[in-house]
């Protein structure tokens, strides 16, 4: 979380001195279900909210298409976020994470009890960025955090 908390804020294009005496407030709209997804955009528009992460059990595309209709860069876990039009996802990368399932069950199946398998933890994360709803925002993305992106969508 924090590296997407850092990727945020170099967007935003605000250093930490001017982040601290604008005192900038994180809060939170909740929503229960995808049929909540607009009226949430819309209030975080009328807020003047600067960004959001959208949670990912709600729906990818709509809160992708949302986002840019309110003018909102988001942010959300899976990598289909970014490719179905979100600014950015940052997430484990899934094919790693299958595997490390994979051996898991295979272990699990050959006589281990599951709890005597030690819990993993990702390794390694990915961050893609969509430099076309980047442009439809009005955002600059700093060369720095293009560099560090593993996938640029263009």
């Amino acid at each position: 979380m924090q590296r997407l908390r850092s990727v945020l804020e170099a967007l935003s294009g605000e250093n930490p001195a001017q982040r601290k005496k604008r005192k900038r407030r994180h809060p939170r709209l909740h929503i229960v279900g995808s049929d909540e997804l607009e009226a949430t955009y819309a209030q975080a528009s009328q807020a003047h909210i600067d960004a959001a992460i959208l949670q990912p059990s709600l729906s990818i595309k709509r809160g992708a298409d949302l986002a840019l209709k309110y003018h909102l860069p988001t942010a959300c876990v899976p990598r289909w976020f970014a490719e179905a039009g979100g600014l950015l996802s940052y997430c484990p990368k899934y094919s790693d994470t299958y595997r490390q399932a994979a051996s898991y069950v295979d272990k699990v199946l050959k006589g281990a009890k599951p709890a005597d398998l030690p819990v993993q933890q990702p390794i390694r994360f990915e961050l893609v960025i969509n430099l076309k709803t980047a442009k439809a925002l009005g955002l600059t993305v700093p060369p720095s955090l293009l560099t560090r992106a593993d996938d640029v969508i263009e």
